[in-house]
């Protein structure tokens, strides 16, 4: 953009001339580990492009709700002119992290930057009440332990057997905001599946086309097994020897995206120091946020002297299932490629929602489409506002539910309004925002429409199996 004379800051600056830099008076309100970095701050021209595409402007209108506005106040407080209490925080903990800006932006702006290194200063600086505070450690004492959420699933599948209950559930509608919100996400608890386990290696069938290892995730593991399940035989049944290292932890995508660096970076470290010695193609993952994440870490390790390189390595070896599908998929038959394991149709309209962590964050939108195109009679509908969230974003629908139930019940609207007889997306987090905000006709809590990852589909296909409801 070209200066003018009635710009702030260039008045009396005669035409051509080198623009004076005005120094900088005040303190930056950012400490010293990781601020946003000026030339990132400054590639923002304030177009607007990201306007529509932002959640929470798109709900309120409010400038500061939007990544631009976000970005304004990102450089004054780095200018010192703003602390980072009261507003700065109320503003960027509204954000989902959605990246669907990154994507609008045709000035290439790294909105996803910023953010990933604002939120760990507001988590170090900015003291938070003690019930908000003890609601975020309760979140993360939880969620990134699988042996936690497998003891946790004890008395949740008991929960849901007393859920249906009158009284049980005229107490659990007396329940505050967020333990509502919480409540109310409760995955299908299945005590069998949440102790299961995978085989540590599955051998391809035919000739092997890849080597891979396969991240299981968390929630995803304990709670969505059969996601893990049915990847493990699509992988297989395509032509991939599958590793699954039994003593994998979680890769820390959560608290990555919630600030909590400290911690995120050491589950990084321990991630990256349990794969990095495999013999394999690829580091496979089935969900969005995980990946996200994984494929970032040569980023959040960059000034590590003894992890950069490592964490570079790793990440370039990161693919999600549906990359690795479609590679597969489009080699030339010369070189083994195409779609091996027969399919037996599947009839019926299809709406695949793409997360936002995979869409935007990773830039894979066409893959998952085309994995799909391969089952025989699917007929893949679009749903409108695409690019927009669904409420999801992390733990973000248990911290805000009231932006989060607007979007949620948005973006349910959508999905009706395309009328599929099957609903895929491929994030756990975002197949239950939309299960609470698509329930059944009847009322109940069971949506009627089967919400599943695309891999259950493919799966179902190639075993010739009913597909499944969740």
């Amino acid at each position: 953009m070209t200066s003018t004379a009635n710009e702030p800051g260039t008045e009396g600056t005669p035409a051509g001339s080198a623009e004076t830099k005005i120094p900088q008076t005040a303190p930056s309100a950012f400490d010293d580990v990781h601020p946003p970095q000026r030339e990132l701050l400054d590639d923002c021209v304030h177009c607007g492009f990201c306007l529509p595409t932002c959640p929470t402007y798109v709900l309120w209108g409010e400038e500061m709700d939007s990544p631009r506005g976000r970005i304004l106040l990102m450089d004054l407080a780095e200018k010192g002119d703003i602390t980072l209490d009261g507003p700065f925080t109320e503003h960027i903990d509204a954000c989902l992290g959605c990246m669907a800006c990154v994507t609008a932006c045709p000035s290439g702006v790294q909105y996803d930057k910023l953010l990933e290194s604002v939120r760990p200063q507001i988590e170090r600086n900015v003291p938070r009440s003690k019930a908000d505070k003890l609601f975020r450690d309760a979140i993360f004492a939880l969620f990134p332990y699988k042996r936690r959420l497998r003891v946790a699933a004890l008395p949740g599948a008991l929960y849901q057997k007393l859920r249906a209950v009158p009284a049980i559930r005229k107490l659990a509608e007396k329940l505050p905001g967020r333990l509502a919100a919480l409540e109310s996400l409760l995955p299908p608890v299945s005590v069998r599946e949440a102790f299961a386990t995978l085989p540590v290696h599955t051998p391809a069938v035919g000739r092997r086309r890849a080597r891979v290892a396969l991240l299981t995730g968390c929630v995803q593991d304990v709670f969505f097994h059969r996601v893990n399940e049915a990847t493990v035989r699509v992988l297989s049944a395509e032509g991939c020897d599958v590793l699954v290292p039994r003593d994998q932890q979680c890769c820390g995508a959560l608290e990555v995206h919630a600030g909590r660096e400290e911690s995120a970076l050491d589950r990084a470290r321990r991630t990256i120091a349990r794969f990095e010695t495999l013999d394999v193609d690829a580091v496979v993952t089935n969900v969005a946020g995980c990946g996200s994440s994984m494929k970032d870490y040569g980023h959040l390790l960059a000034d590590d002297p003894e992890w950069a390189d490592r964490a570079a390595a790793f990440s370039a070896r990161c693919r999600d299932v549906h990359e690795v599908l479609a590679d597969l998929y489009s080699r030339p038959e010369s070189d083994d490629g195409g779609p091996r394991a027969p399919r037996t149709p599947v009839q019926g309209r299809v709406a695949y929602h793409d997360a936002c962590h995979l869409g935007h964050a990773q830039g894979v939108r066409s893959q998952p489409r085309e994995v799909l195109r391969t089952i025989p009679e699917v007929e893949l509908v679009d749903i409108a506002e695409a690019a927009l969230c669904c409420g999801s974003a992390g733990i973000y629908n248990m911290i805000m539910p009231d932006a989060a139930g607007e979007l949620g019940e948005r973006k349910a609207a959508k999905i009706r309004d395309a009328r599929p007889d099957v609903v895929v997306t491929a994030n756990p987090g975002c197949l239950l925002q939309i299960a609470k905000y698509l329930p059944s006709e009847d009322g109940g809590d069971t949506p009627d429409l089967p919400l599943l990852h695309p891999v259950q589909l493919l799966d179902a296909s190639i075993r010739g199996a009913a597909v499944p409801h969740r």
